[in-house]
This record gives structure tokens, sequence and C-alpha cells, in this order.
């Protein structure tokens, strides 16, 4: 089998060696052997691991590739599927959360708050959180940055979360995943408030429809590399 040097694969992707060298100590490739004078020797099978590796970085971020690779390269090829399952999953929620809030764009100006005070569709921080997958604490913050503005119950002082509260949570959970921060997310919420026009929620969707689009792609060629790479050490 062809030998490969640290530089040949960091040559491939633009990488230093030293980084070839840490995913090889963290797992993400697989360990080298070594020469009698203690040089690495890398082969074909460690440059598709890398492929592999760096693509999925790619489609699901550093943490989530990592965990992915270190549980193929410990034999527990469930648990990384379970995890690539769950990006998939994740990727889908983000399309519905993303279509729900484009079928809503039509209503942000015209919603009346009052006609929401009561009913089914109010929540509390906590019902709220679950709803969203984040924490109350997360809820509060976008609460003190002008994101949310919930009512309070007269009776218990706690917060309560009306329909159009649970809209501008939704479109800041959205947006905080578009990578966008809390002052944008807060501007664009104040200008639904204001009736100054949706421009800006629309211009952040489009940018949000295209990197939910790029990650899909990116989730094709990681799974095709991944593929290829466990069908080959399976040969081997």
């Amino acid at each position: 089998m062809k030998t490969l040097r640290p530089a040949d694969l960091a040559r491939e992707h633009g990488l230093s060696t030293q980084a070839v060298r840490n995913y090889e100590r963290n797992g993400f490739i697989p360990t080298a052997e070594r020469t009698a004078s203690g040089y690495r020797i890398y082969t074909e099978a460690h440059a598709a691991a890398l492929r592999a590796y760096l693509a999925l970085v790619t489609a699901y971020g550093h943490a989530l590739a990592g965990r992915i690779m270190t549980g193929l390269h410990e034999g527990d090829l469930d648990t990384a599927l379970e995890l690539i399952d769950r990006g998939h999953h994740q990727l889908l929620r983000d399309r519905e959360t993303l279509d729900a809030v484009r079928k809503a764009i039509g209503h942000l100006t015209t919603v009346n708050t009052a006609d929401h005070a009561t009913g089914p569709t109010a929540r509390t921080v906590g019902e709220l959180a679950h709803h969203l997958r984040v924490t109350p604490a997360t809820l509060r913050k976008w609460e003190a940055a002008g994101i949310l503005t919930p009512a309070r119950d007269p009776a218990t002082g706690y917060r309560v979360f009306h329909a159009p509260d649970i809209r501008d949570a939704e479109l800041a959970h959205l947006l905080r995943r578009g990578g966008y921060g809390l002052t944008h997310i807060a501007g664009v919420v104040e200008q639904i408030r204001a009736a100054g026009g949706t421009a800006a929620l629309a211009a952040a969707l489009d940018g949000w429809q295209h990197t939910l689009t790029a990650r899909g792609v990116a989730m094709l060629v990681a799974a095709g590399l991944l593929g290829r790479y466990l069908h080959d050490t399976e040969r081997r």
C-alpha cells in the first residue's frame, strides 16, 4: 500500500502538518504506524478518513464531525450513524420552521395581540423553551435584548407568551441558527412590530434558505466520502 507523509495529507486540504497530527491524536483519523525512527506512516486510508472528516465538518460542524469519526474509530458505528441521523433531523426541522415563517410573513404586521390574550396558543416560559428546544435562560436573554416582550400573569407575575410572542421567538430561533446576532434580530422584530415592512425579514429568510441548501448538499458530499471510507476500510 502506498505510504504518505503528513505533508502529503496536509497539502491536499491546505492544512498544516500539525493539524493532521492533531486530528490523529483526537481520533478523527486512524492512528498511524511509525518507522523505526519514529516518523508517522500514513496511507490512503488516512487520506480517505481526513477527506471524510473535513466534509463532515462542513456539513455538521467541528464538534459533531469529531464525534462521528471517533465513534467510527472506536468501533461504535451505530452511535456515529445516530449522530448523522440527528443532523438530518435538525435540518428537516429547520426547513419546516423556515416554511412556517415564510407562510406567516403576510400576517406578521397585522396580528392583533388582543385577539390572542387567552386561548391554547399561550405558553409559559418553560413550555415555549421546550417547544423551541432552548433553555428558559435563552428566552430571558432574548427578552433582555428586546426581541421578546411577554405579558405577565396578573395573579402569579409569571411570563406568558401569546401568539405574537411565539412568532417572534420562532423568528429569533431561526435567525440565531442562521448566525444572526441578537441586535440584528431585535431590529427585524422591531420593524415588524412597527409595521415598517418585512423586507429585512424576507432577506434574512432568503439567506437562511441558501444556508439550508448548502448544508443539505454538504451532507450529501460527506455521506459519499464517509461511505467510501467505510467500504474501503471493511475491504482492507
